[in-house]
């Protein structure tokens, strides 16, 4: 019961702020109606127990899953199999992961049906599978992260050369909404599985650790920019459907959600529940007490992400859309960039998959990468996101691709210059800042901006923001290592020079070790 109430004690001041934020802004400059303050008041309990209940379940049940595939495959002779098994795996975790859905129908109804919901869904996930696959062989073969990045947002970047904005702006989304709260932790025990069995045989850190997220996120974004170009649109063209911002009454609200968001739920464990079976089967033969933990586990995630995704979709996103609405019909510009910079600051700290990805960076490291300052680093970064998203839908001459052509490749460049595994760790982070959170609250009050605002384009500015979310935190994960890495070098200089001026052999060393980062991968 400790771990658990640890766990509520983290969710409840990560999700305190943006209901602060709201109830603010209702009393002050954003009234809204009493239906949707009530929506939104539920939704903020809903969301906090469902993500303690899924927090406690991951640890119990998914992560020991994908640890233990993770395993087999490492210890896999046959390429063919591993390539099979992570193509399989890869399509089917992204084609029931909710946040993808979700991103999906709204790019659907936005777009009246232009870009459907059933096909972005297959190639994204189809993208997904693909590279999800090349970063699992990376692993295996010991190809360094920054020449993988380097390879697919090159490819990105000639790609997008002969896409319209609209794609690249819902290219980019999807690229943050597929790596959502169960496939992010999946895909981190999975790499973690392996990385553990080749730093055996190897010798190599802890690196690995990190990126399979990155680098499968990148196939998302490949898969739409590929359609877009075999389909040919020319601009897609939508409106804001009038029935995502009508105050509902509360029981309908929530009744009519539950059981879609509950299978949808189901559906997103159950290749994993499969894949599990599947290699009991014919791998792991664990005893009943193991099976029985880990079946404890699932159905823990299970629920808890019920809870989360029927709170955030109930509650968060008709409230966003009301706010950004009524923020942008205000005479000043500055209420509206102002809340933006706070919602960023504040929603990432609620996102399911960056509490799994902070307490891995912490637990890999040793706790040499602080996870107190990861979270700083991100929350600043996602804060600077739906600043910038905001501003482009005020400004109209201020395209997406002038925030992301140079963002994305600084992010390269900067992998040429810091440690492997902040490298891993900041392409990591730019798919889990963009959770469910993102997708529907952030989302909804940056699409309702853009209605508001005569000279915003609802499908080119008000899709875009998922991916400028996506961008920034890998920027600030590599300058913190940057960060860590000087101080490191300065630490091991300082040690050097005071061993050569007689004091005891090893005396301070223990200096250079803010990061544990392994000297052949620098």
């Amino acid at each position: 019961m400790g771990a658990l109430k640890d766990k509520f004690k983290e969710v409840l001041a990560s999700v305190l702020p943006i209901t602060a934020i709201v109830l603010v802004l209702h009393l002050t400059i954003a009234p809204l109606d009493s239906p949707l303050l009530y929506a939104f008041l539920l939704g903020s309990a809903l969301v906090i127990i469902g993500l303690t209940v899924f927090l406690f379940g991951i640890e119990q049940g998914l992560e020991p899953i994908g640890h233990g595939i993770g395993d087999t495959l490492a210890l896999s002779k046959g390429y063919a199999v591993i390539i099979t098994i992570c193509l399989v795996l890869g399509f089917f975790i992204s084609y029931a992961e909710p946040d993808l859905h979700i991103l999906a129908g709204q790019v659907d109804s936005v777009t009246s049906g232009q870009f459907g919901h059933t096909i972005m869904v297959v190639v994204v996930s189809i993208g997904i599978g693909v590279m999800m696959t090349l970063g699992m062989l990376r692993i295996l073969r010991g190809i360094r992260l920054k020449h993988m990045f380097a390879a697919a947002y090159g490819l990105i970047l000639i790609l997008s050369l002969f896409s319209t904005p609209d794609f690249i702006a819902i290219a980019f989304d999807a690229s943050g909404a597929t790596t959502g709260a169960i496939t992010v932790p999946f895909m981190l025990a999975l790499a973690g599985g392996i990385s553990i069995l080749k730093k055996k045989d190897r010798g190599l850190g802890e690196a690995d650790h990190f990126g399979l997220v990155g680098i499968a996120s990148s196939g998302a974004i490949l898969g739409v920019l590929i359609t877009g170009l075999i389909f040919g649109l020319d601009k897609l063209n939508g409106s804001l459907p009038e029935e995502t911002i009508a105050a509902a009454n509360l029981l309908d609200l929530y009744s009519s959600k539950l059981l879609p968001l509950a299978r949808g739920a189901f559906l997103s464990l159950l290749p994993i529940i499969i894949a599990y079976i599947l290699f009991q089967i014919f791998s792991f033969k664990h005893k009943k007490k193991r099976i029985i933990d880990i079946a404890r586990g699932l159905v823990l995630t299970y629920f808890g992400l019920v809870f989360f995704l029927v709170g955030v979709n109930g509650g968060f996103m008709a409230v966003g859309i009301e706010i950004g609405m009524g923020l942008a019909g205000m005479n000043s510009s500055a209420p509206l960039l102002l809340v933006a910079l706070l919602l960023g600051l504040t929603t990432v700290l609620a996102e399911p998959a960056v509490h799994v990805l902070t307490n891995q960076v912490e637990e890999v490291t040793g706790g040499s990468v602080n996870r107190a300052l990861v979270l700083i680093f991100l929350s600043v970064a996602v804060g600077l996101s739906i600043f910038l998203s905001a501003l482009r839908i005020l400004l109209p001459n201020l395209q997406l691709w002038m925030y992301l052509l140079p963002g994305f490749g600084l992010a390269v460049i900067l992998a040429y210059f810091v440690p492997d595994l902040f490298v891993g760790m900041a392409f990591d982070a730019g798919g889990v800042a963009s959770g469910p959170m993102t997708a529907t609250f952030s989302l909804a009050f940056i699409q309702g901006a853009a209605a508001q605002v005569p000279s915003a384009d609802l499908v080119a500015d008000g899709f875009g923001m998922i991916a400028i979310v996506a961008m920034t935190p890998i920027i600030a994960l590599e300058l913190l290592g940057a960060l860590y890495h000087a101080k490191t070098r300065k630490a091991s200089k300082a040690v050097i020079g005071g061993d050569q001026h007689g004091q005891p052999e090893g005396a301070d060393h223990n200096q250079g070790q803010d990061v544990n980062v392994n000297p052949q991968r620098e």
